[in-house]
């Protein structure tokens, strides 16, 4: 995302993925760390600002509306703008491919989930986006989000070892079944995470915790 940011040619970013991923985390995270200023906007949680996609898709009056509804000014320069549950506006993604031909040098994001099940070959900016998935954590993020970052750089460098030891082995092994039990959705990962003491209590919070999010889908 960083490297989408610089570069000159960029597109309004489409940032996709299954719900409870962290889309959103990401984007906010991205937005305070390396934008002067991000502001946000989630189509399902703020059902009125849909209208104002209704009419004509001219970016600068959509920002200039943005900006009334946010009360706050929005620096076309230094701001992130995220459109979170883009989905839920179909006209909103539309718009995308305005911003794209109108205003190259505005940073936009959007995150939607299943994106395919939810819009009409009209609504899609072919062409005028660019496109990143965020996926479950994999094994090495797993050992970051347990904060158990020795094993998580031990695992990293192996490629550069030409030896692995039967003690290393062994940790990497013990990590390595935990991940294949509480599996990569962060909310997982983080009940892992504050039960570790007690490896039982743990893992029946995570499968508590994965049967949620299965009932949620």
């Amino acid at each position: 995302m960083i490297a989408w940011k610089a570069n000159p040619d960029r597109k309004p970013l489409i940032l996709r993925g299954v719900r409870q991923t962290g889309k959103t985390y990401l984007l906010e995270q991205f937005g305070r760390e390396h934008f002067s200023k991000y502001h946000i906007i989630n189509f399902e949680k703020q059902t009125g600002i849909r209208r104002l996609f209704d009419g004509d898709l001219e970016p600068n009056a959509i920002l200039n509306e943005l900006r009334l509804y946010l009360r706050s000014d929005i620096n076309v320069d230094k701001d992130l703008i995220i459109f979170d549950e883009i989905q839920a506006c179909p006209r909103a993604l539309t718009s995308l491919k305005y911003f794209c031909e109108d205003l190259p040098g505005l940073a936009l994001c959007s995150a939607g989930s299943l994106l395919g099940l939810h819009l009409n070959e009209g609504s899609y900016p072919v062409g005028k986006v660019d496109m990143m998935h965020l996926y479950p954590m994999s094994f090495s993020e797993f050992l970051l989000g347990i904060r158990d970052d020795f094993t998580a750089q031990f695992f990293l460098d192996l490629n550069t070892r030409s030896k692995l030891s039967d003690v290393a082995h062994l940790q990497l092994w013990q990590r390595l079944k935990q991940y294949f039990v509480t599996g990569g959705m962060p909310e997982a990962v983080k009940v892992f995470r504050n039960s570790e003491k007690n490896i039982y209590e743990a893992i029946t919070r995570v499968r508590t915790k994965q049967d949620e999010i299965i009932k949620a889908y």
